[in-house]
């Protein structure tokens, strides 16, 4: 059953381009890469870090932009450049000591395949490509970099009693 999925979630794993940010890439005239990411997604990782959430970024993207950002958010586990994302998946699965069933997987292409193929639960993007859609347990009516993060943090969050706004 999808709720304990959700419910069984204690670590988050996410994508940057097509997941994080909408995919698109703008180049400088220097070549320097720009990318847009989401407020709201932003919030909801920054809050579940400091809920103690581990939470990894694996990309094969390559910016100082990326690394910049997520550190920003307090997420020190930043993966960029990964070629192989199931050799950096294991490897920081073993660090943080936990098991590929504690952990929510979310990609949107070919690249993830595999590491959403033994993630407790593997989640995408609505715009993901159909290979990754076909196994995925939850499609997220977000597009990537237009909430689809926030959307699987705020559901495990509220599962755990751990969404609370603190004024």
């Amino acid at each position: 059953m999808l709720f304990d999925k959700f419910k069984q979630v204690k670590a988050f794993v996410f994508d940057v381009d097509g997941v994080l940010s909408n995919g698109e890439i703008l180049l400088t005239e220097k070549g320097e890469q720009l990318r847009s990411f989401n407020i709201k997604d932003g919030y909801a990782m920054q809050l579940a870090v400091k809920k103690d959430y581990p939470m990894a970024i694996i990309t094969g993207g390559s910016s100082i932009g990326i690394r910049r950002r997520m550190e920003g958010l307090g997420i020190s586990d930043v993966f960029t450049g990964v070629d192989d994302k199931t050799a950096v998946f294991s490897a920081w699965l073993s660090l943080r000591g936990l098991s590929p069933c504690d952990i929510l997987y979310m990609g949107d292409d070919m690249p993830d395949f595999a590491n959403m193929k033994t993630a407790g639960l593997a989640a995408c993007p609505a715009d993901a490509v159909p290979e990754i859609k076909a196994v995925a347990h939850y499609i997220s009516s977000f597009n990537g970099g237009m909430g689809a993060a926030r959307d699987v943090i705020e559901k495990v969050m509220k599962l755990h009693g751990a969404w609370v706004h603190n004024n």
